[in-house]
Order: C-alpha cells, then structure tokens, then sequence
C-alpha cells in the first residue's frame, strides 16, 4: 500500500500519481466495446487506452460499502487493501461488469428518454403502423369481395407463399418466389418450387438445411397460418415431395363457381392497365421502298402487342416510325423535277415507286451533276422550301396508298409519326446533350459517349446533318415527355439491339426516364428464313415483297379450301370470307406461335397443315366448339340462362383438365404483359384446344339416338362451357 512516513492514510497526491502510472501502464483492452454515453447518446469505443475521464463517467460499487465511491476514492481503498499491481486487473474486471450491464440497459431502452422528441415519434409511429393495418385490411377486403373479374390463382398462391417464405426466413435477401402449374395430375394442380433455391441460398450463410425440411418450417409462423386461412376456399390440401415441392391442390367448388362467373359474366380482367400509357414503335418502312418480308414479323408482332395491352386496358399509343426524311429524298425530288417539270400543278403517275427509285439511285452514283442537285434538294428540304415540300408529300403520298394496302389486308392499325415528325425537336435535344456537358468533337462530328456502351452515339454528322441516333433520340424524349408514357415499346429486328441499348441509357443519363418508373423496352425479332433455312428471298435472289407473299398466301388458302370441298357448301362470299381468314390467319400464327427472338422458317405447306400448333388446326377445333351449339338448336338466351341456374360438376377428369385450363387465362396473359413472349399465349391456346378435343371425345355435350339421329339430351352447363 501507499503510505507517507507520518501519517497511516495515502496522501491524495501519490494515490493520484500511482493511478495515473497504473493506468497509462495499462494495455488495450481486446475483443470488448466501451459504451460511452455523453449527452444522452450513447457512443461506441473500441480498443481505447483507458484513462481517468473514461472511469469518471462510470459508476462503481464498493465491495465493503453500499455507496457508491467515486473512481479515485474507489481506487484509494483498493490500493490500499491490494497494493497499486493489482489496479489493472481490477479495473479490467469492473469495468467489463459495469459495461455489461450498461449494454443491457441500452438494449432495453434505458437511454431514449433522453430525446426530448422520443414520445412524439413513438405517438407518429403508433398512427402510421394503424393507418398501414387499416389499409392493408380494406385490400383483404377488397380482394375477398365478390367480383366478376376472373382470378389470377397463380398470383394468388405467390401471395401466399411470398408471405409464408417471408415470415420463415426474414434474414434471406429475396428468395426465390417459383409457383408454376404442375404437368401431372398427381402432384396436384399447382408448385411451390422454391425450396431448393432457399437451401441454396442458406447455405452460403453456412446453413446446411435439407430442401425437403424447408416446407415444415413455412406453416410454423403465425403469419403464414392466416394468409393460409384466407385462402381456405382456394386450396384443398398441400403435399410435400422428396425433393422440397409443395404441391398444391384445388378444391372443385371453387374452380366451378369461378367457371360459373365466367359463364354468366364472359372474360373479366382486373383494370391491369387503368391510368397507364403504352407506346408501341413498330413496322417502320421506308418512303419510296416497298414494303418486303422483313416487314411482316415488326408489324405481326407490334399490332398483336398492341390489341393484347389494349384489351388489359391500356392506352395504346400505335406508332409508325417511317423512314420519310434524309439524303435519299434529295434524289428523289431532283429525279421527280427531271422526269415529271410540271409535278407542281399535274399529279405525276408514279405507278411503280420502288423502280422510280432504282432509276433515281442509278443517276446519283453515275451522273456527277445529278448528285450536285440532289445534295441542294436536300438544303432546300431542310429549310422547307415550298416547291420542295410539295414534291416531298407527293413521294410520301404514293408511299403511304402501297402501305394502307398492306395494312388494310392485316388489318393494322397505325399513326404515321416518321423521323420528320422530330425535326425541329433535333436542335434541342443537341443543345440539351451540349449544355450538360456530354458531347465531344471527334473529326467535326459531335458524339456523345454513353456509360457501359461501347458505341458512342453521333448526333450531328461532320457536314452538320443529324442522324438517325438523333432521330430516335428525339423520339424517346418527345414520347417521355410530351406523351408521358408509363411504357415504351420498341418492336424492331434483334440486330438494331446495341443502338436502342445505347439510345435508352443515353435518356437515362440526361434524365429522361427512371427505368425503376417507366419501362422503356426493345422488343426485338429474328429473321424470316426460306425453307433452305437462309434469308427469304425470290428465286433471282431478291428480297421478297410483302404484297406478293400476301397474294401467295390467297393462292395457297383457296387451294386448300376447294381439297376440302368448302366451295361446294358455301356461298361465293363465305367462300371469299373464308380464304382470307385462313390465309392471313396462317401467316400471322406462324410468326406469333415462334419465339421472336428466334429466326424462323416460312412454309405455306406448314401454316396450311390442319394438325399440330397451326393456325388451321385452331380454326378447325373453334369450328367443332361452334357446331355443338348449332346441333343443340339453342339459343343465346336458353344459354345464359342455363349458365345462371345449372351448376358445373367436374367429376370426370377431362371436364376437370379443361376447367382448370381455362382458368389459367389471367395468368398466361400477366405472363405476357411481363416478358413480351406472345408465343406463350399460342402455347396457351393450343393447349386448351387439345385439352377441349380430349373432353369433346370423352364427355357428350349432345347426346342424339344412333339410329334416328334425333336429339335426346342436351347438358346444358358442358354445353355453354365449350360455347364460351
């Protein structure tokens, strides 16, 4: 101990001294927080040197005493009774049991109510978690109400298991959410398929689970118990399998009463699309060219997009983004003032524009004074000279009569916004580009560099023309922001894939678009190839025209209609009627029941086949489900009528295959507004045909006497079923 020569108690002096030797002595502290509070907060110190401040902040008890002694008295009494090689290690173990205890007091709240605003956040925070239950209560509500919108169940089952996996696993960083239709009867109707990717996913957190003990775990949360209970009409019972599936079950009355409102009240969808704009680019021809097979997949593919969003009620903006401004019009116009002087006040008969076009390209490469005159044309256009103008609408004028023929055969529908729609919104979008620093000078041209694109754009041409970089970007911009769309639509061939790629970051970064708020997407297709499995084209190797294939495809569905001998049944008209139907029905299909991203071969003998995933097979089962009704002599309103007060039994398997197959629609069509694969909804439709065939054969809508021929019964709820 520390004493004086004259006295018996420690002199403050030297206690002082030798706590200060014992602390600054002292060593790190390893592997422990120092929870400092200061001003009501509470500060983490990690690995400090301890030092008097830091125990004049703490409390220490007294072994001998019940008060509390402050650090140096505590110290005085332990030098005393231990001597000064002893503090650290004291200290050490006080300190440790002290901050233990604080650690515990901090996670009990002990330190909040040092915030003079605690109460008022706690007061906000108990009025935001009562609106949010209110809120969530009113869309259980909602969603529990009687409607007669068909159900999405596989949505309805994610919900379910979305929550369930949640509640489970709260630590997992988006799981795997996979719910599918099950492909055999016996693992029920429906999939969880997520287990495997869970115990994927726990074991990189080094926790190994077995994928079939991962489904016990999910019906344990309370949470996951009411969300199944809310869903007690849907599901029937669950399986587990060996390797983590659940197979889900439906129970027959509901798959019947959501039979039943689609009967009553036909094909409802929830407004997927209410309040929401879509712009769809596509088709896109070029003035003074005809319009070639290349063509067809854009403008299939775009014109069905459009009815499908459309009748998910969305605004359909339809879009023709034609090739109508550029160099090639300077030509054009020069050739038109040589060939037609008088085209100002005679309309000039350009009956064949595709060959008035060869005749003006053959002058520019060949005849250097013709070219000097083109190039002024293309001056004089850009400043919109009125002599030029004219002559500039007529070219466009016989364009567009080529175009609407096609259009009117396919039945398109289209507004014509070409790139001269976006002229004069250029010189803005070049400023835009400069003003905020992303243009540079390379060779006279202005480009602009695009983060994570290899490709810059080139928004001004090094002669001071724009491009057609500048074009789309004027485009994007003007449908962004004049248009205010939710969703832009690009169906153009997969080989422009880089350029949009580059076009669409180029607005992000100026700040056009939030890609998380508006989508804006490429659409892209392969080629149409000819049976040899190269580009289609003629026998003399030249790009085959869209109006001839369509002319091709007539030829081909008249053939076919007489080897089936309609020309003997139907009248001159219906026969007409039915040859188009067939024909442009078969070429649409073909390019729809393909992947677009896929090239495919095109083969009249193949879209013309009546078996397999054809459009003839389609058209020859709804001509079958049409004819049960007409042999049944039933009317539309002994229909809606059965449809109210007959009740739908599926106790035969095929009546229980097709009723669940066609409660799948709202799925199949989600599944397409998501991805844009219309070939899903062929898929779909080709499923459900042969899934009818296999009912039609095993379960008799008509029941008639084999002899007579007369009808002896009707079912009338298969009956309206299969009219539907």
């Amino acid at each position: 101990m520390l004493r004086t020569r004259n006295s018996k108690k420690p002199r403050d002096g030297l206690v002082k001294r030798d706590l200060a030797r014992c602390l600054h002595s002292h060593k790190r502290i390893d592997n422990h927080v120092i929870e400092e509070l200061e001003e009501g907060q509470s500060q983490l110190i990690k690995g400090k040197v301890l030092r008097p401040h830091h125990l004049c902040r703490a409390q220490w008890r007294g072994e001998r005493r019940k008060e509390v002694y402050g650090p140096v008295c505590y110290l005085t009494e332990v030098i005393r009774h231990t001597g000064p090689s002893k503090v650290p290690f004291l200290l050490q173990e006080r300190e440790i049991k002290s901050l233990t205890a604080e650690i515990d007091r901090l996670k009990n709240g002990g330190c909040l109510e040092a915030s003079p605003n605690l109460e008022q956040l706690r007061e906000e925070n108990l009025k935001l978690k009562y609106r949010l239950n209110i809120l969530r209560k009113s869309l259980q509500a909602e969603r529990n109400r009687p409607t007669k919108n068909m159900i999405n169940i596989n949505r309805r089952l994610q919900e379910v298991f979305g929550c369930a996996i949640k509640a489970a696993y709260p630590d997992l960083e988006n799981p795997p959410l996979l719910v599918t239709p099950s492909q055999q009867p016996k693992f029920g109707d429906y999939q969880c398929n997520s287990a495997m990717g869970i115990s994927q996913m726990l074991k990189t957190k080094e926790q190994r689970v077995n994928p079939r003990e991962l489904p016990k775990t999910l019906p344990n949360t309370s949470q996951t118990m009411n969300v199944l209970k809310k869903l007690k009409l849907l599901v029937l019972m669950s399986s587990v399998t060996r390797h983590g599936f659940i197979n889900v079950h439906l129970r027959k009355n509901f798959v019947s009463k959501q039979l039943t409102n689609l009967l009553v009240n036909g094909v409802q969808l929830p407004a997927l699309g209410e309040n929401k704009k879509v712009v769809v680019d596509f088709s896109s021809p070029n003035i003074a060219k005809e319009m070639h097979v290349g063509h067809l997949r854009s403008t299939i593919i775009g014109e069905s997009m459009c009815r499908l969003f459309e009748f998910a009620g969305y605004d359909v903006l339809r879009l023709n983004h034609i090739g109508d401004w550029g160099t090639q019009f300077g030509m054009l116009i020069a050739h038109l003032q040589d060939k037609f002087p008088d085209y100002l006040t005679v309309s000039p008969p350009i009956g064949d524009l595709q060959a008035f076009y060869k005749e003006s390209k053959k002058r520019f490469d060949t005849e250097e004074e013709f070219k000097k005159r083109a190039y002024q044309c293309v001056v004089l256009l850009q400043s919109k000279d009125p002599d030029i103008i004219k002559g500039w609408k007529l070219i466009c004028d016989v364009s567009r009569q080529e175009f609407n023929k096609i259009y009117d055969a396919l039945d398109i529908s289209l507004i014509e916004r070409g790139e001269s729609f976006y002229q004069d919104r250029m010189n803005d979008v070049v400023k835009e580009f400069e003003d905020k620093g992303f243009v540079q000078v390379d060779d006279g041209r202005k480009i602009v560099f695009v983060p994570g694109c290899s490709i810059p754009l080139t928004i001004v041409k090094s002669d001071g023309g724009y491009t057609y970089d500048t074009s789309d970007l004027a485009a994007l911009k003007q449908r962004l922001i004049e248009e205010k769309a939710n969703m832009l639509i690009y169906v153009v061939d997969s080989g422009q894939a880089v350029h949009f790629q580059t076009v669409f970051a180029a607005g992000q970064m100026i700040g056009w678009y939030d890609p998380k708020v508006t989508r804006v997407y490429h659409a892209g297709f392969g080629v149409v190839l000819g049976e040899d499995k190269k580009k289609f084209k003629t026998r003399s190797g030249e790009t085959v025209r869209l109006i001839d294939l369509l002319e091709e495809g007539l030829k081909r569905s008249m053939d076919k209609l007489k080897e089936k001998e309609r020309d003997k049944v139907l009248t001159s008209e219906e026969l007409k009627a039915a040859q188009t139907s067939v024909a442009y029905g078969c070429i649409k299909y073909a390019d729809l029941s393909h992947n677009r991203l896929n090239d495919y071969i095109f083969s009249f003998d193949k879209m013309l086949d009546d078996r397999g995933n054809t459009a003839a097979y389609l058209l020859y089962a709804f001509t079958r489900i049409r004819s049960i009704a007409r042999l049944a002599n039933i009317d539309e309103e002994m229909l809606q009528k059965a449809a109210r007060e007959t009740e739908i039994t599926l106790d035969h398997e095929k009546e229980w295959k097709l009723g669940r197959c066609i409660l799948r629609f709202p799925e199949i069509l989600q599944k397409i507004l998501d991805d844009l694969f219309l070939h899903t909804l062929c898929d779909y439709i080709y499923e459900l045909a042969t899934t009818f065939t296999e009912f039609y054969d095993s379960c008799y809508c008509v029941e008639k006497d084999r002899q007579t021929g007369k009808v002896l019964k009707v079912n009338m709820g298969v009956c309206y079923c299969v009219k539907q």
